[in-house]
């Protein structure tokens, strides 16, 4: 069997029993014909590969520069595929099994002030073409922070979500897991325009015998829906037109303001993690270091003992 085929093979199965998102599933690609292709440079293949192979790509990808987390994510799914691999016959071993990975930097997530947030989300309200767009806009806007979903959860909500001026949500994040958030009053105000104007434009297209789109926000692409790239695009705009720094402004950053602003006002860490869709509470932890920093730079910005005489 040829690396591409072990490949294909691997990422049939992430999708069929692990409910791996595309995303995860294209990443996973990417590294592992990467690897493949460092294999076939020295004569070897995933047939062949030794636990020296996969220790000398690392060091490879290390010279190259790489981020520890790149490195750790390479290394992941070169465990997995193997892992794949014994459990298919194709391999009676795992090369990659005791190997060690180079573990990730801690850094603090990078998040927004509440008035950076009300900036970008006044903005919203106004930064469109047509009054359409605008009502899109400040949907988008309001939802994703009134819940802190990813950008793909967001951008893929069916239009069924939103019906009846709902006060939760039910959301399909990674692996297909389901959880409910709740929309805050603007949101909902929000949401609900929204699904005013797109049963509008959902009632015009019948008229017109044009097909009516599944999606929340619906375009005319072949996933259907708004993509995560151009949703990327619109925020950068939407950074500008508020005046916050655009190299601050991501659809993930606003995924942390959501969870720091929460944990700031006394939220509980469980609910901050039921709301993120966090399998693990640790992965949640880290807005508590968010906090301890924004804590003590407040000290040493505003304490008359922490002045300088």
């Amino acid at each position: 069997m040829t690396d591409a085929r072990w490949i294909s093979s691997f990422l049939e199965a992430a999708a069929a029993e692990r409910g791996a998102a595309t995303n995860t599933q294209l990443a996973y690609g990417r590294d592992l014909q990467d690897f493949s292709e460092w294999l076939a440079g020295r004569g070897s293949d995933f047939i062949r590969a030794e636990r020296a192979d996969v220790e000398g790509y690392l060091v490879h990808c290390d010279a190259q520069g790489f981020a520890k987390s790149t490195r750790a994510r390479r290394l992941s799914a070169i465990k997995q595929i193997y892992r794949f691999a014994f459990e298919e016959g194709l391999r009676g071993d795992n090369p990659a099994l005791q190997i060690a990975g180079p573990g990730r930097d801690k850094r603090l997530p990078k998040t927004l002030s509440t008035d950076e947030v009300d900036r970008l989300l006044a903005a919203a309200e106004t930064l469109g073409r047509t009054p359409a767009d605008r009502l899109r806009n400040a949907c988008l806007m309001q939802v994703l922070y009134a819940t802190g979903m990813r950008v793909t959860e967001l951008v893929s909500l069916p239009m069924s979500a939103a019906k009846g001026d709902p006060r939760l949500l039910l959301v399909r994040g990674k692996g297909g897991k389901e959880r409910l958030v709740p929309l805050s009053p603007p949101a909902r105000a929000a949401l609900a325009a929204w699904v005013e104007e797109r049963d509008r434009q959902d009632g015009v297209a019948r008229a017109e015998g044009r097909p009516v789109s599944a999606f929340l926000f619906a375009s005319r692409g072949a996933s259907g829906h708004l993509t995560r790239h151009a949703f990327y695009a619109f925020i950068k705009d939407l950074a500008v037109a508020a005046g916050v720094s655009p190299a601050k402004v991501t659809p993930h950053t606003m995924r942390h303001a959501f969870a720091t602003h929460l944990l700031e006002n006394g939220a509980d860490l469980r609910a901050i993690q039921t709301f993120l869709g966090h399998a693990d509470v640790a992965t949640t932890e880290i807005y508590t270091h968010v906090l301890e920093e924004r804590l003590r730079e407040l000290v040493f910005d505003h304490h008359p003992l922490a002045r300088s005489p």
